[in-house]
C-alpha cells in the first residue's frame, strides 16, 4: 500500500516537474504566487489575508494544473484543429481567467491600501 501510494506521490511530481519546464503560464502564476509572498511579508499583513493569499496561490496553481492537463488530453485526442476540442479548450481557459480576475480583485484589495499607508 505505501510503495503504491509513493509511486503515486512520484506520478505528481513528475507532472509538476513538467509543467513547471514546459508552461510559460505555469511559471508566470508560480512568479507572481513567489511576489505575493513576499509582498504578504514586506506588508505585514494580517493572519488572515495571508492564509487567503496562500489559499489563492493553491487554488490557482490547482486550476492551471487542471487546464494543462485538460490541454494535452485534447491534444493527444487530435492535434487537428477541431471547433469541438477548440470550444473545449478555450472553457477550460476561461476558468483560469475568471479566477485570476478574481484573484487579482482580492490581492489588490488586501495589497493597495498597505502600499498607499506607506
Amino acid at each position: 500500500m505505501l510503495k503504491q501510494h509513493t509511486i503515486s506521490v512520484r506520478h505528481a511530481v513528475d507532472g509538476l516537474v513538467w509543467a513547471l519546464k514546459t508552461q510559460p503560464n505555469y511559471r508566470t502564476h508560480l512568479l507572481l504566487s513567489i511576489i505575493s509572498i513576499i509582498a504578504s511579508v514586506v506588508f505585514k499583513i494580517s493572519y488572515l489575508e495571508f492564509l487567503l493569499i496562500i489559499f489563492l496561490i493553491t487554488v490557482g496553481l490547482v486550476i492551471e494544473t487542471i487546464n494543462t492537463g485538460f490541454e494535452q488530453t485534447t491534444d493527444a485526442i487530435d492535434r487537428k484543429i477541431r471547433e469541438d476540442i477548440k470550444i473545449a479548450k478555450d472553457v477550460a481557459a476561461a476558468a483560469m481567467l475568471i479566477y485570476s480576475i478574481g484573484a487579482t480583485i482580492i490581492a489588490l484589495i488586501i495589497f493597495v491600501p498597505k502600499f498607499l499607508g506607506l
